[in-house]
């Protein structure tokens, strides 16, 4: 590239990171080319136009009818229900007049909305899944929740309260107003911290390169399995979510069982790490671990575990050393995890080639992706939880700011490399390479059915970051003993299910290795249903895919200093 060129390149980098503080990080043309397909085919649809007129004079007709009902009898069905999702009118106080006929215009106009945007021909379905999810983000700020003159709630509270409430609002919206231009994570967090309070289960730091710090904990009992295991945490997260409080730590259970546990704790990049790549953190971090556990407790194989893109890089690496006949690991269990990416929900949003170099573009003069620019990614796929409830919550109803354990780790933010994110994004994402057979290793494509130890993939309900529907495909590219858990929860309260915990089930099913493959909606219906967590099931399979041996606690070789080690502080 001839200086010129590399000048203007440079201008526009430094235009899209400019502009990305206004568009939320987000790609204006690719927005805008999304909005002219859907508008484009509007417009040559006439009897499209028709059709939508029609059904909204039919949901005129229906909340017309409703009202009338109302009137007349009083406690009438409603003429559309929430989805099981949407937890704004819930409350019994939605159902008297006139707050019954607010929300039920909304929700009739947003299931037009969905009709509308989503029912023209010719549009890309990507286009139309961006022009729906902007649309419905956008009817979001005029649900009646959000109003005190709309919602019942409020209105109640206001009444009860004398208007304390509005007061102590508006000393909340101070707070995190204050919070935020002092770059602040919100109020609550102070009472939860690292190595205090949360990631707290003893062990050492047995090993640290330039990009990892692995942790062995400390045993607890006498004897211990002889297969050690060793879990390969996501880097756009805190390792310690597995580690959280005493009660929900899913490190003290393992070793609470008898099992020695390692754990990856990824640096947090600068600058300075922005050309580290996926390749790298197989490299560095996965190898690496591995290695130095071969070193602590030598000839045993080792039982791995990926969390979300922990996952993904975890069979990456499974199938490269497949590749090599290297036989190292004992088993492969996958948390909320995909390997395929076709349909990878509502974050391929943000995965189009515009949007992907824009925001390479925003990466390039800092060398990384800031912690909080992923965090707004993530608040708008759940808006209605993330953002309007906390308004609701907070600055309405006054309500204090109230954190559990799993809520301040989700402020603990990361930063990620520029050139690993690019790849991510690129390979995995655009172009779904790992499942093509284009992903290289070391210059050498990998094969996912080239991995022959048995798998546990446990999928969540209703993740919205790795849909469980698009995690069960994994049966499709994979030719070994799989078992498959489908638990209620997210991505992330999902995963971290301690036994105890109120209203979680599951359920689990084995494939066993050339049986006929079953899609997901058969599998729905035919697997077995078990109550409380899945932990309990997954540590029997661990115990029944090892061996019976049992072994003395390994000794602490070369140590660096205590767990949580150093890397998992850096901001």
């Amino acid at each position: 590239m001839d200086g010129v060129a590399y000048k203007n390149q440079e201008f526009d980098r430094l235009l899209h990171a400019w502009l990305g503080q206004f568009t939320g990080w987000l790609s204006p043309a690719s927005y805008s080319l999304a909005l002219l397909d859907w508008l484009a085919h509007l417009a040559m649809s006439p009897a499209k136009q028709v059709d939508i007129a029609e059904k909204a004079g039919d949901k005129a007709l229906k909340l017309m009818q409703y009202f009338q009902n109302y009137c007349s009898h009083g406690g009438c069905k409603p003429c559309v229900k929430c989805r099981p999702e949407d937890k704004r009118f819930k409350s019994e106080l939605w159902n008297e007049y006139p707050f019954n006929f607010y929300s039920q215009a909304f929700l009739l106009y947003e299931r037009l909305w969905n009709e509308a945007s989503k029912g023209i021909g010719g549009v890309s379905k990507h286009h139309k899944s961006v022009v729906n999810f902007s649309g419905r983000q956008f009817l979001d700020i005029f649900s009646p929740s959000n109003f005190p003159f709309t919602n019942p709630e409020v209105i109640a509270a206001t009444s009860k309260e004398g208007g304390l409430n509005f007061v102590r609002g508006f000393e909340n919206f101070i707070e995190d107003i204050s919070h935020h231009i002092n770059n602040l994570p919100p109020s609550g967090t102070e009472e939860y911290k690292v190595g205090v309070n949360l990631a707290i289960t003893p062990g050492k730091v047995v090993y640290r390169n330039h990009l990892i710090e692995l942790i062995q904990y400390t045993p607890v009992t006498s004897q211990v399995y002889a297969e050690p295991i060793l879990i390969i945490p996501a880097w756009i997260m805190k390792y310690y979510i597995l580690d959280l409080s005493v009660h929900n730590s899913l490190v003290k259970y393992l070793v609470d069982q008898g099992h020695t546990v390692f754990m990856i704790s990824w640096k947090n990049p600068s600058s300075e790490e922005r050309d580290l790549g996926l390749e790298d953190y197989i490299n560095f971090g996965i190898m690496d671990a591995i290695k130095t556990i071969n070193h602590i407790i030598p000839e045993k194989k080792i039982h791995t575990v990926g969390y979300c893109i922990g996952g993904t890089l975890l069979m990456i690496a499974a199938a490269a050393m497949a590749g090599k006949s290297d036989e190292r690991l004992k088993s492969i269990t996958l948390f909320a995890a995909q390997v395929d990416f076709k349909e990878a929900g509502e974050l391929l949003l943000f995965t189009d080639e515009s949007q992907v170099s824009y925001l390479e573009d925003i990466m390039w003069e800092k060398g990384y992706l800031d912690g909080a620019q992923m965090a707004g990614a993530f608040s708008m796929l759940r808006s209605i939880d993330l953002i309007w409830s906390r308004v609701i919550s907070s600055y309405l109803l006054g309500k204090p700011n109230t954190l559990n354990d799993l809520m301040a780790w989700d402020y603990d933010t990361t930063r990620l490399p520029y050139k690993m994110h690019s790849e991510y994004l690129r390979s995995l994402f655009l172009n779904n390479d790992l499942v093509q057979g284009n992903f290289k290793v070391g210059h050498k494509k990998v094969a996912l059915p080239d991995i022959n130890i048995p798998i546990f993939a446990v999928s969540t309900l209703t993740d919205h970051v790795a849909p469980w529907k698009s995690v069960y495909k994994i049966h499709l590219f994979t030719k070994t003993d799989l078992t498959f858990v489908l638990t209620s929860g997210g991505h992330n309260a999902g995963i971290v299910s301690e036994p105890g915990h109120k209203h979680r089930n599951f359920q689990m099913m084995t494939y066993k290795h050339g049986e006929k493959h079953i899609n997901s909606e058969s599998w729905l219906e035919k697997a077995p249903h078990y109550k409380d967590s899945w932990w309990p099931e997954w540590e029997k399979w661990l115990g029944s895919h090892g061996s019976e041996e049992k072994i003395n606690p390994p000794k602490f070789s070369h140590t660096i200093c205590d767990a949580p080690g150093t890397y998992v502080f850096e901001k």
